[in-house]
């Protein structure tokens, strides 16, 4: 078993209750140091409210939460000086340059001055925007103004980065610098990175490990692999259709023999040991009832069928979304 020291985060028994809805109920989470870790969840699922107790922004109800072995309720402002926060709504002052922005950033966090110009020059050239020094951050793309808000959450040498659906509304180019850039704040200068995101395919490609939570409880944890080997699911058969066609599609799937879950635009199941012969009988009964579909295939189990298996429902975007970039403004730790 690790040592204490070798957690980045550990968190035991945490409950939250409001009133008399309990938010989060239990919650045992350790995070190795080094690890880039996600944390998943359904809306309302408690997600929202762990990382506001993990930033110290809510007290919980009981339990307890060590960030670097620093107790968060007996030392809140040293052990939040161990973490940087990118939350989900990009924070970056348009009317002022990056270097400008990363200036303020540094003096709010204290940073002495003669320090503070030689990490304003590592988190530009970190973040790839050493050309757009003296550039407007008004005039940035969405990927630029995230890297940039990225480069911000540095500025103080956390050794925790926290991150809030780091990619929501980027487009796939600027989705893909972020994720190198992630990747590289967290094995060049080892970081410890968590992160939450909507995008499955996100938590499969960066994630060392993933935890998912669900009406308060932590429901799974582990590799994305051992995730997968969890569920017991074989090669899933999806096919996808208009709305009103998937409750024929779904009666098709159990004529096949399956165990269909409909979600908002198709059908999937687990297809067993012989994956080609059920794709072939449910072509059949597609045609033979002359029911319409867009798209009809095989794939081995992603993330995303790990979660809908776990939790019976699809990622959304979760209201309730920690909002502390501003407010977590503290000494260097």
């Amino acid at each position: 078993m690790l040592s204490l020291s070798e957690y980045a985060i550990e968190i035991n028994g945490l409950v939250k209750k409001f009133g008399d809805l309990t938010a989060v109920n239990g919650v045992n989470l350790r995070i190795k140091k080094g690890e880039i870790f996600g944390l998943l969840g359904p809306n309302g699922a408690g997600k929202s409210t762990t990382i506001n107790m993990l930033l110290g922004l809510l007290a919980p109800t009981s339990g307890k939460i060590s960030v670097n072995g620093i107790d968060m309720l007996k030392n809140p402002e040293r052990a939040k000086g161990q973490i940087g926060i990118v939350t989900q709504e990009t924070v970056v002052e348009p009317e002022l340059t990056a270097e400008d922005n990363l200036m303020i950033f540094g003096r709010l966090y204290q940073i002495p001055a003669d320090e503070l110009r030689k990490d304003i020059d590592f988190a530009l050239k970190l973040s790839d925007l050493e050309s757009f020094r003296k550039a407007y951050a008004g005039t940035f793309s969405g990927g630029m103004k995230r890297r940039l808000e990225t480069a911000k959450a540095l500025m103080h040498a956390p050794q925790i980065l926290l991150l809030d659906e780091p990619t929501t509304g980027l487009d796939v180019q600027n989705r893909t610098k972020i994720w190198e850039l992630l990747r590289k704040i967290n094995k060049e200068d080892n970081v410890t990175i968590l992160m939450t995101t909507q995008y499955l395919e996100e938590a499969d490609q960066l994630c060392n490990r993933i935890a998912i939570i669900d009406h308060g409880k932590l429901i799974a944890l582990g590799t994305p692999s051992e995730l997968r080997q969890k569920i017991g699911m074989s090669t899933i058969l999806e096919v996808s259709g208009d709305k009103e066609m998937l409750p024929k599609i779904a009666q098709m799937f159990r004529k096949a023999g399956l165990e269909p879950q409909t979600l908002t635009n198709k059908v999937l199941a687990s297809a067993g040991s012989k994956p080609v012969e059920k794709i072939e009988k449910i072509l059949k009964l597609l045609s033979a009832s002359k029911i319409d579909v867009r798209n009809v295939s095989l794939h081995e189990p992603t993330i995303d069928d790990v979660f809908l298996k776990l939790t019976g429902s699809e990622v959304r975007d979760e209201t309730g979304s920690f909002k502390g970039g501003r407010g977590m403004i503290m000494r260097r730790g």
